[in-house]
């Protein structure tokens, strides 16, 4: 047996469910039993409510370097180096050869993509290198 209480206008109703049987339920409302039909059971809908802090950006600090961006040269396969045609401070243009690697026993030549000035060499000839692995800095 289930017990309830209702408030419906200001007027406060105990509910007793005393028994079902199939589509008919026994009640007693505040002493007084009744037959009643119940035609559909109404299910509450458990839908989570998200709530999420808000995410704020932290400030971020804008370091300045003289002579633009600094563009790396990352190797684009796990190799050996095998030649390095220019040194730190040789101005580059784009498409000229850097440097040669060996890769899966094929040598590949690694080109520049920008204009620039060569500002470190990270690798040395003889050196493994892996993939992704910075190899020169151009700014």
């Amino acid at each position: 047996m289930k017990n309830y209480k209702f408030t419906i206008s200001g007027n406060s109703y105990e509910v007793d469910i005393i028994d079902f049987d199939g589509d008919l339920a026994k009640i007693e409302v505040n002493g007084t039993p009744y037959m009643v039909e119940v035609h559909q059971q109404v299910k509450q809908v458990k839908t989570p409510t998200l709530v999420r802090p808000v995410a704020r950006e932290p400030h971020k600090k804008i370091e300045k370097t003289e002579g633009g961006a600094r563009i790396t040269v990352k190797s684009p396969l796990p190799g050996v180096i095998i030649q390095i045609n220019v040194s730190q401070g040789d101005k580059v243009t784009r498409g000229q050869k850097l440097l040669v690697m060996e890769a899966m026993k094929m040598e590949n030549e690694i080109k520049s993509d920008t204009d620039g000035v060569i500002t470190a060499i990270k690798v040395a000839p003889g050196q493994s290198v892996l993939q992704d692995e910075v190899m020169l800095e151009i700014n």
